[in-house]
């Protein structure tokens, strides 16, 4: 027989609507953790609210509970993912509701960690707490896509920005970009960045814009700014060659940084003497060449880094590569009122001889950001 699918109660899904957006306050501030948000529920009130804030912090459900005070005891959590069961930085938060006496548990989804997936809910159930696990899962999936896809394949999300006029192109033929899109869009960039755990961009785009690739609190054009700044993603410098020089803006700018590099590449002393550069080396790679299997070794070590979100910021070259390879969860594209013309740089060096071999592309957001437009896409698969 079909599965039926299951109907909440109107109450039930307000609740946990308002759980997810105290989860997305985490927006700039949970990584590497997940984002999570949870309210306590008594005679059909809200009695406590919390989310995660930041990371060696409190999580949502124990800030519901400080919240809540003593009203939390016989109260219903609605919380955006499933409570966590092993100790971290901070005991389980199964344990803590249940110390407060919380009698049930609505959970959007279970938590994506095969290791640990459903332990916080046999915990709840082995101690009398009534669980329910579903509600409104795909809006809570939306919150931590980087999270889960680092826990199920061992991979970070990876979201392409591009800045392009109406006829798809990136950079005059000369290489001249700045600026393609106007204020609007580019504070929106800044907040891709801030959101992102590490920002992967190439030596050419390094070599050329001598690009720092940092958060700038100045741009975010938010109310938290300063705070959300402090907190610099990696940034990630694919340099095969380690043509990078000492004296790029790069270095100059606080945050940690990884070069990637060949196996036979000579990096300089000075910049492996910067207290926040590592290096990695790509295994049975040539130099000048970033191919799937390359590509897959970066992943690889980001995931292992604790990397949910990476954007790529890049020419064209690299972000054809990442597109080809299909190395690629989101396309963001900025397209700017502007014509280019033919000479001008494309968007992706994809070298594509015939339609069957055309990339498809399914539109999951458009909207309008100053005078540009923001298109946001998926894989079609």
């Amino acid at each position: 027989m079909p599965d039926i699918k299951k109907v909440w109660a109107q109450q039930d899904i307000i609740f946990m609507s308002e759980a997810i957006q105290l989860a997305w306050r985490g927006l700039y501030t949970t990584e590497p953790n997940p984002r999570v948000g949870c309210v306590l529920v008594k005679d059909g009130q809200i009695v406590g609210r919390g989310w995660h804030q930041k990371a060696g912090e409190g999580h949502a459900e124990v800030n519901a509970i400080r919240d809540a005070g003593s009203l939390a005891e016989g109260s219903t959590a609605y919380v955006s993912l499933e409570p966590c069961s092993h100790f971290g930085k901070t005991p389980p938060c199964a344990n803590a509701l249940i110390q407060a006496g919380v009698v049930r548990v609505f959970a959007a989804m279970k938590d994506p960690n095969p290791e640990v997936s459903g332990s916080g809910f046999d915990l709840l159930q082995n101690a009398g707490v009534q669980v329910e696990s579903g509600l409104l899962e795909a809006q809570a999936r939306e919150l931590n896509l980087g999270f889960i896809k680092r826990m199920s394949k061992k991979r970070p999300f990876i979201r392409i920005k591009m800045a392009v006029s109406v006829d798809g192109r990136t950079a005059m033929e000369s290489g001249e970009s700045q600026w393609i899109t106007g204020s609007a869009a580019r504070a929106d960039v800044q907040r891709l960045r801030a959101r992102s755990s590490a920002i992967i961009s190439g030596i050419g785009t390094i070599l050329h814009d001598d690009a720092a690739l940092t958060v700038r609190a100045s741009e975010l054009g938010l109310d938290d700014a300063d705070e959300i700044a402090k907190r610099q993603p990696l940034r990630v410098i694919l340099d095969s060659d380690a043509r990078i020089k000492a004296d790029a803006k790069l270095f100059a700018q606080a945050g940690p940084i990884l070069l990637i590099v060949s196996p036979e590449s000579d990096v300089s002393d000075e910049l492996t003497s910067y207290s926040n550069v590592s290096v990695f080396r790509l295994v049975d790679e040539s130099k000048g060449s970033f191919s799937g299997n390359s590509l897959d070794q970066i992943l690889i070590e980001l995931s292992r880094l604790g990397c949910n979100e990476v954007l790529v910021e890049a020419g064209a070259v690299l972000a054809g590569s990442f597109i080809q390879e299909d190395c690629w969860d989101e396309l963001v594209i900025y397209m700017a009122p502007k014509l280019m013309g033919s000479n001008a740089r494309p968007m992706a060096n994809l070298p594509l001889d015939f339609m069957s071999e055309a990339k498809s592309l399914q539109l999951k957001d458009m909207r309008v950001i100053g005078e540009d437009i923001r298109l946001t896409y998926h894989p079609a698969s």
